[in-house]
């Protein structure tokens, strides 16, 4: 079907094969096919936004020679390109997964653990640790903050499963992976350090009394928005420990003797990371603690100095041999 139209001495056809098209024509028009813009001055503005002008680079001027630019002005072009100039050094993303130390560490009281609190170093220790429950509160509420299903009863429950799990792993040599899930990188290189060519035998026996929270921090590190959070639980149980050197020799301690073991762990969790997990940070030993035994290492005996042995008998005590031996036959026959 021919559809023909004239507009503005323009010859306007749609959807026409080229052997229907008008042939008597004047020269006054224009053929024009699919023509679906509309030309409306109005929108001249809008026609100009869409085009971007750029500056063609001019071969024949020495000046836009890469080579022969200084770096100020390559730089000045590169900003003008819309590229973000190259640094002359290298960056590496920072990571902060733990802290470095244990801040605000907890005084033990002297004597932790052996007094009752019927006795009056044991009331002494309590009334001591309520009159810093206050720091603790405002601690468990800056937790709470970032972690609204937190209670100090579940998390005693946690710190016990992540305490034995981690010894287990640290025993077991389960790799630093593995390791890695129960404690910080700070504790890490302080939990292998001389472990090398040693067998280690763990097991923990009984809670001699139940562990408790004695001691609750929070820090921010950088920025008021990247908050660390510090726990102290306190342990008071009852474990095996044996230690072998590389040659199987008991070095420290014993696999039928039980030994009570008072501790201070310290428990860290990164709360502005939504998957920050809480793990081992370090132990806190007071300094009025008896000192553990020191393990015996194992040396190699130096090589002693045998005298020689005499091979052949020297030549004077076999003339003296022989004379001897004259006399006493010329004895007998006289």
């Amino acid at each position: 079907m021919l559809n023909i139209y004239i507009k503005d001495k323009k010859l306007f056809q749609n959807h026409v094969p080229a052997l229907l098209t008008t042939i008597n024509q004047s020269n006054d028009f224009t053929q024009a096919r699919y023509i679906a813009k509309h030309w409306n001055p109005k929108f001249k503005k809008e026609r100009r936004e869409k085009v971007i002008k750029i500056k063609l680079p001019s071969f024949e001027n020495e000046d836009e020679d890469p080579t022969k630019l200084s770096k100020e002005q390559i730089r000045s072009r590169m900003k003008e390109h819309g590229f973000v100039p190259q640094k002359q050094w290298s960056e590496r993303p920072a990571y902060m997964s733990c802290t470095p130390i244990i801040f605000e560490s907890y005084i033990a009281p002297e004597g932790d653990g052996k007094y009752s609190a019927i006795t009056k170093e044991g009331a002494k220790q309590k009334y001591s640790f309520l009159k810093k429950k206050s720091k603790s509160l405002l601690a468990i509420r800056k937790i709470k903050s970032f972690d609204d299903m937190f209670k100090t009863s579940h998390f005693i429950e946690e710190a016990i499963d992540i305490y034995k799990k981690a010894y287990e792993a640290l025993a077991a040599k389960e790799g630093e992976e593995k390791l890695l899930q129960y404690v910080t990188e700070t504790a890490y290189p302080k939990m292998i350090h001389n472990m090398m060519d040693k067998t280690i035998h763990w097991k923990f026996l009984e809670s001699l009394e139940p562990a408790r929270v004695v001691h609750m921090r929070t820090t921010d590190v950088i920025t008021k928005e990247n908050v660390f959070a510090q726990i102290t639980v306190r342990f008071h149980t009852q474990q095996i420990l044996a230690i072998y050197d590389r040659f199987g020799r008991l070095i420290q301690g014993s696999e039928i003797l039980r030994k009570d073991v008072l501790e201070y762990i310290v428990f860290e969790k990164h709360l502005a990371n939504e998957y920050g997990i809480w793990r081992i940070h370090g132990k806190i030993i007071p300094s009025w603690m008896t000192p553990k035994d020191i393990s015996e290492g194992t040396y190699v005996l130096p090589k002693q100095k045998h005298d020689p042995m005499p091979t052949e008998p020297a030549p004077m005590e076999t003339t003296l041999v022989e004379n001897t031996s004259k006399d006493s036959t010329n004895v007998q026959s006289l």
